[in-house]
């Protein structure tokens, strides 16, 4: 039986005569970080302190125990970052150049001194880059020279810090006779029956030995016999309960295990979990265009989905208890899809089996994005290689329902000047329509594939046309006020965003001893964006007074028209559903403490944006919407059930007064979209007014005007502790208010972002991790931690 040893203690890190110990799996950085080599570059403005790290060759080195007993031994590496070359006793093994493959090494009967051998980062780039001539790419750094994480060398959230090391496990690996050496899993649902072929290939130390295979999944067992090195297992599952998607049903997951036998002796085993489930991508042509809906197990879906960044610079640092947390968190904010992006990694089976668990649906990037990217070797052979290791481990995972040609690439050749730039060079569209493309429809055409995010499908449209395929909208944030995302209504919107800076108690952390001002020198260093700061200003001044010298109304304000922004777009897009069939925020996660357009903070805390996006991506969404005949009410109903009632409407002033009311039936069918006017004499007259809809326990509203053009009162209220939390309780209008839990203790959460309080309403704010100390005034601490609209109190 093939028996693995793991391989992670007893390295150390050689650089010159230095030699520190070493973690493994992990990176060059995290070592340095260890043995108090470096700063934190997570802190103030020492990134810059570590540049030098990614400019250097490393090595790293143990001990190799010879073993034996088995007619085979490998040494098996599941990452090496990136260019290495791995030697025993001095004998060259081999050499890597990629970051997202695995690599095996015989080594069987020997053993010694193991070295690994990393080559900057750089050099190899910049070596690629003299022979295949300059290519370019929406940064300056060359990152598309090789195959490697993209935002290791930064990005507009992200730091550089160009990481080396062996970031995934490394084991020796024993066996005799035969090995497993892959298992395509092709599971399809055919009148109820759960259909598993098991497409088996297998490594052989003796030829003559006759082998078979046997799997078992749902209590079915099957078997087959083993012809040269290929076999093919099928099996039937009957009744088979379906996998669904968070909020249209449960995740049922089949454990499916298959043994290789020699002389009914077993000599490897290969164990996985799997889903049965269908997935298409409707793509037709229709009155609008071509959509681009995700249809699972006959269902449409609207996708309510997040981008996905590596939750850490340093991915070695990402444990199963971390993208548990950060996965349970998207679906806790009503996310059912999130999109792994193309400027990181293939990630870990720990996140897909997560998000098989939590029902969240995977649109997995190939590892493009924002550059020109050669075809030639060494890339292009790297390129297939990777694409045809990491498509098959993927395969079991039921959540994962699209594979995507990579990030703006083919955006970026029409648009940013690339076409004219590389005359007849190669840019990487070879990948994306032919190669990549070609690897799916061989090992995986279970699932869809598409070229490329943003893409309409052919070059007869421009690839970021809104009516066809998918879409990017970053015209808004660059250039414009969030109002313009109604303008349009895309068939898919894959990307869209607005930035706010991360939680104060981030921030603090982050920036010690620093005075916080929007422009001092450690928030510049933590705002990656082009004019970042400008944008934010820019936005914030089409809606408000800018703050000038306040820091702490600035960090509120910069929040609340993060969220504002979010809930435009997508209120917007779910109103027009089924044109527009999925919206993906620009982003969930953080990679460092940065000012970016995320939910969460790279210290894991939650902005208001996170907690807006519950309700706009809950089940069901009441929107007062703008359209040519006037205001009208939209009633979004994702559930599976016919959502009926009646809905009151009121019309007031800012001082509290009702104008007029009236209320209106409404019934939205199940997953559809029901509208109704609103009355024109109940519509806001001037900046004085404002508009409520409510309905059960839902509310929207409409403000007519810019905040800076609103009256509104000092706001006024009262706060009493209770159990878990606060209760806010107000006597005039309070538009917008949050509780800053982190404020009162870098450890508290709140359980709620901006809420909007009638006169004389009341909410609890429950909180987590603070408890106010023996001499403190609970509700003067939680007062001091409010924030909201109007005069200041």
């Amino acid at each position: 039986m093939l028996q693995a040893t793991p391989l992670a203690e007893g390295w150390t890190l050689r650089h010159g005569s230095d030699t520190l110990p070493a973690a493994v799996p992990g990176c060059v950085h995290t070592d340095l970080l260890t043995a108090g080599v470096i700063p934190d570059p997570f802190l103030g403005r020492d990134e810059t302190e570590v540049a030098w790290v990614g400019r250097r060759d490393w090595t790293y080195e143990r001990e190799l125990p010879a073993v034996d007993g088995h007619e085979q031994i490998d040494l098996v590496f599941d990452g090496l970052d990136t260019v290495a070359e791995i030697l025993l006793d001095g004998e060259l093994l081999g050499r890597t150049r990629n970051m997202h493959r695995s690599y095996r090494f015989d080594v069987t009967g020997l053993g010694g001194r193991l070295a690994v051998r990393f080559v900057s980062a750089y050099a190899e780039a910049e070596a690629v880059r003299g022979k295949l001539g300059e290519r370019p790419a929406a940064y300056t750094e060359p990152y598309q020279y090789l195959r490697k994480m993209a935002c290791s060398f930064g990005w507009d959230w992200g730091p550089t810090l160009v990481t080396a090391g062996i970031w995934r496990p490394v084991r020796l690996e024993r066996w005799s006779t035969a090995r497993i050496a892959r298992v395509r899993p092709l599971v399809t649902v055919e009148d109820g029956r759960g259909r598993v072929e098991l497409q088996v290939e297998v490594e052989r130390s003796r030829v003559e030995a006759a082998l078979a295979v046997e799997a078992t999944v749902g209590g079915v067992r099957a078997r087959a016999e083993i012809d040269g090195t290929r076999g093919v297992v099928r099996l039937s599952v009957p009744d088979v309960r379906l996998w669904w998607p968070r909020g249209y049903g449960e995740q049922p997951l089949y454990d499916i295990e298959l043994t290789l036998l020699h002389d009914e002796r077993p000599l490897d085993v290969w164990r996985r979990r799997i889903g049965f489930r269908t997935v298409e991508l409707d793509r037709r042509l229709d009155a609008h265009g071509s959509g681009f809906t995700f249809v699972v197990n006959g269902e449409r879906l609207f996708a309510r989905g997040v981008n996905w960044i590596p939750d850490d610079v340093f991915p070695s640092r990402i444990t199963r208890e971390r993208y548990r947390e950060r996965l349970r968190q998207a679906t806790d904010a009503g996310v059912d899809l999130v999109r792994v992006w193309g400027g990181g990694i293939y990630e870990s089976e720990d996140f897909y089996d997560a998000c098989d668990e939590l029902g969240l649906l995977v649109w997995q990037d190939f590892p493009f994005a924002c550059a020109a990217y050669p075809e030639e070797q060494p890339l292009r052979g790297e390129v297939e290689a990777e694409a045809r290791e990491n498509v098959v481990r993927l395969m079991p995972h039921p959540s994962l329902v699209l594979w995507n040609g990579n990030n703006e690439n083919l955006w970026g050749f029409r648009d940013w000047g690339w076409e004219e730039r590389l005359a007849q060079d190669s840019w990487g569209e070879g990948y994306y329509l032919g190669v990549l493309p070609r690897v799916v429809a061989e090992l995986d055409p279970t699932r869809p594939y598409a070229a490329g995010s943003p893409w309409s499908g052919s070059w007869e449209h421009h690839p970021n046309d809104p009516a066809h395929g998918t879409h990017h909208s970053w015209e808004v944030w660059n250039r414009e006020d969030y109002a313009a995302y109604r303008a349009d209504v895309p068939r898919f919107v894959a990307e869209f965003g607005w930035q706010a800076p991360p939680a104060w108690a981030t921030l603090r952390r982050a920036l010690p001893g620093e005075e916080l001002g929007p422009d001092s020198p450690g928030m510049l260093h933590h705002q990656k964006a082009d004019d970042g700061n400008g944008k934010l200003r820019r936005g914030l001044e089409r809606h408000f007074a800018f703050p000038e010298g306040d820091f702490d109304r600035w960090h509120y304000l910069t929040q609340v028209n993060q969220a504002r922004a979010v809930a435009a777009g997508i209120e917007h897009w779910r109103s027009h559903w089924p044109v527009c069939a999925g919206t993906v925020v620009w982003q969930l996660n953080d990679c460092w403490p940065v000012t970016s357009w995320a939910a969460i903070d790279g210290d894991g805390r939650e902005k208001p944006l996170y907690h807006e996006l519950r309700r706009l991506y809950a089940d069901r969404l009441l929107t007062l919407q703008v359209r040519d005949q006037g205001l009208v009410l939209t009633a979004v109903n994702q559930s599976a059930e016919v959502w009926s009632g009646t809905v009151t409407l009121r019309r007031m002033s800012v001082e509290g007064v009702v104008v007029g009311t009236a209320n209106v039936a409404v019934t939205a069918g199940r997953r559809s979209v029901a509208d109704v006017d609103v009355p024109r004499e109940l519509e806001p007259a001037g900046p004085k007014e404002f508009l409520v809809a409510d309905a059960d326990g839902l509310r929207a509203l409409h403000f007519p005007a810019p905040d800076r053009d609103i009256p509104y009162p000092r706001p006024e209220f009262d706060v009493a502790p209770v159990p878990g939390g606060i209760e806010v309780t107000a006597r005039t209008l309070v538009r917008d208010l949050l509780l800053q839990a982190d404020r009162l203790d870098p450890a508290a959460r709140a359980d709620r972002g901006l809420v909007t309080l009638l006169p004389g309403e009341h909410v609890t704010i429950g909180v987590r991790g603070w408890e106010p100390r023996g001499d403190q005034d609970a509700a003067a601490a939680a007062r001091s931690a409010l924030y909201c609209m109007g005069p200041s109190r």
